[in-house]
């Protein structure tokens, strides 16, 4: 099976790892893994912003680019959304673009979710030790319905004890572009999101967006909070020792 992975910039810029996990979990699931030197953006930013000339820019770039693949993943399920729900929104009217669109988003999926729903994973290799609790991106859950698939992988690594986090559905106030028009809503969100994450007593946080991480880890960071915070890639591939996001690298 070709896989293109879809690394995604936050990942590309700040999270290197994660996108190092993913491969290994792709390559473990048996898949044969490329990644396209000429991806760039999904475009998200300029779409929730309003851009819809340069959305649909990048949007043709990223299609053009990931022809010829068997499945598209990301390690996010805000940037697989983007691929899976809003190119053929943007394309949709175009002749020369419309198939396309709709091809790709066919073939596009957040990583967990292609490794048990396409892939039929059921059990990872990896052991952590330590208590952990999930929190549930906006895009993966309510685009994409992701939300058993990560738990289900979590149960199978060794050692770990997942405790469910209350509201785990509820945005941690990241948005992308969100954090930046609204600072002081987006800054009490990840108050009440750190508050439910401290109560369980967890020492570890784990999500499948890096966006919501880096806005939890930064929160946590500044309330002086020694709680671990780690895309959930990382750990089903066994990277416990790498820095927590936040940490030193």
């Amino acid at each position: 099976m070709q896989v293109a992975l879809f690394v995604t910039c936050l990942v590309d810029l700040f999270r290197p790892s994660v996108g190092f996990a993913a491969v290994k979990l792709l390559e473990n699931a048996g898949c044969e893994v490329t990644v396209p030197a000429a991806q760039t953006c999904c475009g998200q930013p300029a779409y929730n912003s309003g851009d819809r000339a340069d959305a649909r820019a990048i949007a043709k770039q990223v299609i053009a680019t990931f022809e010829g693949y068997d499945h598209v993943v990301a390690p996010s399920g805000s940037c697989a959304g983007m691929l899976r729900k809003h190119y053929q929104a943007l394309l949709g009217s175009d002749p020369a673009w419309a198939d396309r669109a709709a091809a790709l988003a066919s073939r596009s999926h957040e990583l967990t979710s292609f490794l048990t729903d396409v892939c039929g994973v059921d059990q990872v290799d990896a052991a952590y030790a330590g208590t952990i609790t999930y929190h549930d991106s906006c895009s993966g859950l309510r685009e994409l319905d992701v939300q058993k698939q990560p738990r289900a992988l979590l149960a199978t690594v060794r050692d770990a004890h997942l405790r469910e986090l209350p509201g785990a559905n509820v945005c941690c106030g990241f948005g992308g572009t969100f954090c930046v028009k609204y600072p002081d809503v987006s800054n009490r969100m990840a108050e009440d999101k750190a508050a439910d994450i401290v109560g369980t007593g967890a020492d570890t946080v784990l999500a499948g967006d890096l966006g919501c991480l880096m806005q939890i880890a930064g929160k946590l960071q500044r309330q002086g909070v020694n709680i671990k915070v780690r895309h959930v890639a990382e750990v089903l591939a066994d990277q416990g020792a790498d820095p927590a996001i936040g940490e030193a690298q």
